[in-house]
């Protein structure tokens, strides 16, 4: 899961792969601004098959939190 991620978020990131890691903080480390942020929510829903509310979205701060909502929202 976390390679994948890893190219959704090089998709609105200009960073390395291999730079980001769970502690990866999304909007310091990455820059990512709000509407890049819920973007990124959008393009992992598709990819994972689950919703993220805009609430959770906005809530993120790290990768390692990005993992956690991605696994206790993927529908079976």
């Amino acid at each position: 899961m976390i390679e994948k991620l890893r190219e959704i978020i090089c998709d609105y990131a200009n960073v390395a792969p291999e730079d980001i890691t769970e502690d990866t903080n999304i909007r310091r480390d990455l820059a990512l601004d709000s509407l890049s942020l819920i973007n990124l929510a959008v393009a992992i829903e598709n990819e994972f098959d689950l919703e993220i509310s805009d609430r959770d979205a906005m809530s993120l701060e790290t990768v390692g939190d990005v993992i956690k909502i991605i696994e206790e929202n993927k529908k079976n």
